[in-house]
């Protein structure tokens, strides 16, 4: 469990700081500003953001899944309010933000065959072989 957390966390700092490095409206002052904000941006998608997205389903319903861009924005400029030395210069910035942070940790977890979904899979293949036996029974 200790590894997973380390690699999420190391995966959405890299991805910050890219997005701090494409984008003009996201800032970080330092290395340490942005471990903390990655570690902070974690904990606002795992605890902030579900809260959010029940309490807003109903505009989510209405606008067919677009209003949960502006919940994502409102989760990235939440991690950059609490963090000194991460800004983001408008609401605008924060929602472009937080989609570039999460194709890049996207990208990131499909490069390195790592699973960011929560749901763990095993390293078969998942195929069972079935067939019919002579008595017209199915069996494994």
């Amino acid at each position: 469990m200790r590894r997973g957390f380390f690699a999420h966390w190391f995966t959405t700092a890299v991805a910050l700081g890219a997005t701090t490095w494409m984008l003009t409206g996201v800032e970080v002052d330092s290395l340490g500003a942005l471990a903390v904000a990655a570690l902070v941006l974690g904990f606002t998608n795992a605890i902030i953001r579900p809260i959010l997205v029940v309490l807003t389903l109903p505009f989510t319903v209405l606008t067919l899944g677009l209003f949960y861009f502006v919940i994502n924005g409102v989760a990235f400029g939440l991690a950059a309010a609490l963090v000194p030395g991460f800004r983001v210069s408008s609401f605008f910035s924060a929602v472009v933000g937080a989609v570039f942070v999460g194709l890049v940790s996207w990208f990131i977890g499909g490069v390195t065959g790592r699973r960011t979904t929560g749901a763990t899979r095993s390293r078969s293949t998942g195929v069972v072989d079935v067939h019919r036996r002579r008595d017209g029974r199915w069996g494994a």
